[in-house]
């Protein structure tokens, strides 16, 4: 890493080959914990989650814990050496291109956003880091990082452990253990209560997360819970289920959903996935992990495409 580059955002040197690739704040002599989904990165792709999510909601591209981890392969490589930045940064933050926070959101072209200017401090553009917690600006929520976990911030969250190479495709990455979060509305759920909706995704989650192309397809599933919860202080609802795969492990899926705190006409789901198998979590961690979800430190854009 030189000591020369100039102050920008660069390709992230800890990208770890999963969701999309972010660049990171070089303030001139350190990277800082400031991350930015790149606007061409915005413009070039639709990130899947589910059913579909809009640019303008940028989440992580893994659903469930078993489910293959989707690389952001625009440019065909992968940023993993933690390398010095070019000496030819990205500009500032570019709310107008990017559809940033604060701005209007993009079209789903990842086309368009407004607001703020083009020479914005890396603390303008993003959201809030908080310690041991994943910030979902969209939804308004963090959603803790247990130790040894990764989570990544953004206008969507997600916190991922365990990353192995798929059974149904070696090339592919899986997760032992997941946990994402987008406003229901980027899923394409429309139904309006948070009971409707958690019964609603759950069959999407567990085909996401282990369905047919990595994991051969589901051929049962036992529904383990279905029940009300709190969550950040609002009244949400769960539905658990554990899926049987024909090929690799079996799996724990979970659809819970809940209002926003930003929003109460808002809803938020958390699609969590869990492997069966020695080395991933228990599922004593998901319970934990949602015991702990709060609203986000100074609120958030409460935006969604």
């Amino acid at each position: 890493m030189t000591q020369t580059s100039p102050p920008g955002w660069h390709p992230d040197p800890g990208y770890s080959g999963f969701g999309p690739r972010h660049e990171r704040w070089w303030d001139g002599t350190q990277w800082t914990d400031h991350l930015r989904v790149p606007p061409a990165a915005v413009r070039s792709r639709r990130i899947r989650i589910g059913a579909g999510i809009t640019a303008a909601v940028v989440v992580l591209a893994a659903i469930g814990g078993g489910v293959y981890l989707l690389t952001d392969d625009s440019d065909g490589k992968s940023d993993t050496a933690a390398t010095a930045p070019s000496d030819s940064p990205s500009p500032g933050p570019d709310r107008q291109r990017g559809g940033g926070p604060g701005g209007s959101g993009g079209d789903e072209r990842g086309d368009g956003g407004t607001g703020g200017g083009d020479n914005q401090s890396p603390e303008q553009g993003q959201p809030p880091i908080e310690d041991g917690y994943a910030t979902d600006l969209a939804s308004g929520i963090s959603i803790p990082v247990p130790d040894g976990w990764k989570g990544q911030s953004g206008m969507g969250a997600g916190v991922t452990t365990g990353t192995y190479a798929c059974p149904g495709d070696t090339a592919e990455k899986c997760v032992r253990g997941g946990v994402f979060s987008a406003p229901a509305e980027a899923l394409k759920l429309t139904t309006k209560t948070a009971k409707a909706t958690a019964e609603k995704d759950i069959e999407t989650n567990a085909n996401e997360s282990y369905g047919e192309k990595i994991y051969g397809g589901i051929t049962s599933h036992e529904e383990l819970k279905s029940e009300a919860v709190t969550v950040a202080g609002q009244h949400g609802y769960r539905v658990r289920w554990k899926v049987v795969t024909k090929n690799g492990d079996d799996g724990y899926v979970e659809s819970l959903a809940f209002p926003s705190p930003l929003a109460k006409d808002m809803l938020v789901v958390i699609r969590s996935g869990f492997d069966i198998n020695s080395k991933a979590p228990s599922l004593s961690v998901l319970d934990t992990m949602t015991k702990g979800i709060k609203a986000a430190s100074g609120g958030g854009s409460g935006t969604t495409a």
